[in-house]
C-alpha cells in the first residue's frame, strides 16, 4: 500500500488560540460601537451640509460674492471632514477590526487595497491639512474686515490659525519621514 501525499487544502485553517489570546484578539470588536458612532457623525455632517446648501440656495440672490464664497468653502470643509470620516471608518475598521471583503467589488475604494496603519496615519494627516487649509482660506478671505466690528477674527487669532496650520504640516512631514525610515529599515532587514 502506497501512501499518497495529501493535496493542500484550498483554505488555510486558522491556528487555535488559547483562551487569553482569544480574549485579547476578540477585544478588537470593542471598537465596533466607535465606528457606528462615526457613521452617526457622518449622518450629522450630511444634515449640516444639506442645511448649509439650503441656506445658500435661499439667500443666493441676497448675498454678496464673498458671502457665497464663504458658504461654499464651508460646504467644501464639511465634505472634506466627511471624507476624513470615511477614511477612518472604512480604513480603521478594515485595519483594526475585521476585513470587509470588498476585493473585486466595483465600488471598492482604490486606496483600501493598500491601507495599513501607517498609510492611514499619513492619509489622515493630509486630510487634516486640507481641512485646515480651507479653514485658513476662509479666515484670509474675512481678514479684510480685521479691526472692524464685522470681523470674526483678531490679528492674534489669525496668527494662531497660521501657526496651528504650520504645526499640522510639520507633523505630517514628520509622520511621513518616520514612516519612510521605518520602511527602509524593514527593507534592509528583509535584504539580509
Amino acid at each position: 500500500m502506497t501512501s499518497e501525499p495529501k493535496a493542500p487544502s484550498a483554505q488555510a485553517v486558522p491556528p487555535r488560540l488559547g483562551l487569553f489570546a482569544q480574549l485579547i484578539f476578540g477585544s478588537r470588536w470593542l471598537q465596533f460601537p466607535l465606528y457606528i458612532g462615526l457613521i452617526v457623525a457622518q449622518a450629522v455632517y450630511v444634515l449640516l451640509f444639506l442645511k448649509e446648501l439650503w441656506h445658500l440656495v435661499l439667500h443666493s440672490f441676497d448675498a454678496s460674492e464673498q458671502q457665497i464664497m464663504l458658504v461654499v468653502l464651508g460646504l467644501i470643509d464639511v465634505v472634506m471632514i466627511s471624507n476624513l470620516l470615511i477614511m477612518v471608518i472604512v480604513g480603521g475598521y478594515e485595519t483594526f477590526v475585521s476585513r470587509l471583503n470588498l476585493t473585486g467589488h466595483p465600488d471598492e475604494p482604490e486606496w483600501l487595497s493598500h491601507v495599513n496603519a501607517s498609510v492611514l496615519k499619513i492619509k489622515l494627516a493630509m486630510a487634516i491639512i486640507g481641512i485646515s487649509s480651507i479653514s485658513l482660506l476662509r479666515t484670509f478671505i474675512e481678514a479684510g474686515n480685521l479691526g472692524t466690528t464685522r470681523s470674526n477674527f483678531t490679528e492674534t487669532g489669525v496668527m494662531w490659525q497660521v501657526l496651528i496650520h504650520l504645526t499640522f504640516i510639520i507633523s505630517a512631514v514628520g509622520i511621513a519621514w518616520v514612516d519612510r525610515l521605518s520602511e527602509s529599515g524593514h527593507r534592509k532587514e528583509a535584504g539580509h
